[in-house]
């Protein structure tokens, strides 16, 4: 075979091994929550998948404080205009991000169909799934473990050599290949499926070849993701009390919310969390009220630290963002021309209050979910919609925003007065200040989850973007820490 050929059946297999990736996922949520007994029947199936190779798959079926509408505190929300008067602020750039594919998404909003039963990050069966995971990684660490996975140019498909033969041995160790398939020195189809399967439980791009980042978590030892496993069983009892039967999943270190009903998903979102400086707290509570086009209030902290500074280079910026003055919470409109903007800031926050008027660019664009908790948290929409195409979702100041709200919040409200998606996106549209207050239970709980065992028996993972693990945190504000540890 010339090299020529030898690439193009790489190219086939890896999209005959990505194709069944799915497959794969489906058959698991089939099988028994943990236990090796549904880890080595994911590994048969990739075993078994070998044998098909040969030909192309067929297809299968916030830290500051701001005021609500009736002026009670509420968390602090940094706008995203605020961080550039003339152009909007830039994606970070995070730290899967380097490689052509590291800066993509993993997942986006998915919506499931009733006949498809996707089994929920957070379950009342997740304490016991973790715990056979914790057996097997046991298991794995007295044997010594695995090595390190370097990045290099045949880890890819059609690749070959040393390099191929130590990643099917790590891949083996952990489930995701068969012993079988260890001494096969090409990067074949199989392989390619097994490597999507890894990056997808780590929650970077399925591509099915290895960049620096899958490198990196390759790379991380048993030992630490035994440590990480602990450090997340004994958030188990709690986090599984009273989830309810009908409820809002936010997971903020996989930065990812799940609507849940029956113990089934019905829908998942990428969602944007706290950033490390300020995190998102844990909290379980019930959603009480949904306002569509709402105002935004800024908080005295970011009219000292953001509003006022940015008004004094431009007095444009008031006007483009579409934000009002009064004096005083319930006092007058003001005309910005009459206040001093020379004075302290601190006095003018003190005096004044600033209000951003719904649609355009309001900080929570066109929805806001409510739920009482002590920390004045809540769920919101946002006109900064690219920030979801980011893989590290870490730029809050604590509430979450997320992404195809209008289908969450049509689920929350489920058809309450009529209220469809159809319904609340022409409402959205009108920029009509209307609140819902909601009838039914609707639970919502945010969660601190850096390892959960899935149904299939492997473990899913994320950095620890707080540095929590190994503390005993289980719920609560977190303190802000400059950075989180990755792991």
């Amino acid at each position: 075979m010339n090299m020529s050929s030898g690439l193009l059946t790489g190219k086939i297999d890896m999209v005959s091994g990505l194709l069944r990736v799915s497959l794969m996922s489906l058959m698991a949520v089939m099988l028994l929550s943990g236990g090796l007994p549904a880890r080595q029947a994911a590994a048969e199936s990739v075993e078994r998948n070998y044998n098909l190779r040969s030909s192309p798959s067929r297809s299968t079926d916030q830290s500051g404080d701001t005021s609500d509408e009736q002026g009670a505190t509420t968390s602090g929300f940094v706008p995203d205009w605020l961080g550039s008067l003339s152009t909007r602020r830039q994606p970070a750039r995070t730290r899967n991000q380097g490689q052509q594919s590291d800066g993509a998404l993993s997942t986006r909003t998915q919506i499931y169909q009733s006949h498809r039963s996707v089994v929920p990050m957070l379950s009342a069966q997740g304490g016991r799934a973790l715990e056979s995971a914790i057996k097997h990684y046991e298991n794995i660490a007295r044997r010594g473990g695995w090595g390190r996975i370097a990045t290099s140019r045949s880890l890819k498909p059609g690749g070959k050599g040393r390099a191929v033969l130590a990643l099917r041995r790590r891949l083996a160790i952990e489930g995701y290949l068969p012993k079988g398939a260890i001494g096969r020195e090409e990067y074949d189809g199989g392989l390619a499926q097994a490597v999507a399967g890894f990056q997808e439980n780590h929650g970077l791009p399925a591509t099915g070849q290895v960049d620096k980042a899958t490198a990196n978590a390759l790379s991380v030892s048993a030992k630490s993701r035994l440590d990480t496993m602990r450090a997340n069983l004994i958030r188990m009892p709690e986090y599984t009390k009273q989830l309810g039967h009908k409820y809002v999943l936010v997971n903020i270190p996989a930065a990812k919310l799940e609507a849940v009903e029956g113990n089934r998903v019905v829908s998942s979102h990428a969602v944007i969390v706290g950033k490390p400086e300020r995190p998102s707290p844990i909290v379980s509570s019930e959603i009480s009220e949904i306002n569509f086009n709402p105002y935004w209030h800024s908080p005295k902290s970011i009219v000292i630290k953001d509003i006022v500074p940015k008004v004094r280079r431009s007095r444009h910026i008031l006007k483009r963002m579409r934000i009002k003055i009064f004096d005083g919470y319930r006092g007058p409109e003001v005309n910005p021309r009459s206040i001093n903007w020379r004075a302290p800031a601190e006095d003018i926050a003190d005096k004044y209050h600033f209000r951003q008027e719904p649609g355009g660019e309001n900080a929570m664009a066109s929805v806001k979910i409510n739920f009482r908790n002590k920390f004045s948290v809540y769920m919101h929409d946002t006109p900064t919609k690219t920030l979801f195409e980011e893989s590290q979702r870490y730029f809050s100041s604590g509430c979450v925003r997320v992404e195809d709200v209008h289908q969450l919040t049509s689920w929350v409200l489920g058809n309450q007065d009529g209220w469809n998606l159809r319904q609340i996106k022409s409402v959205a549209r009108s920029e009509d200040r209307i609140d819902v207050e909601l009838k039914g239970k609707v639970s919502v709980h945010w969660v601190y989850l850096t390892a959960w065992a899935g149904p299939d028996g492997m473990v899913r993972f994320r950095d620890d973007i707080y540095g929590l693990d190994g503390t005993g945190f289980i719920t609560g504000q977190p303190i802000g820490s400059p950075e989180g540890r990755a792991g």
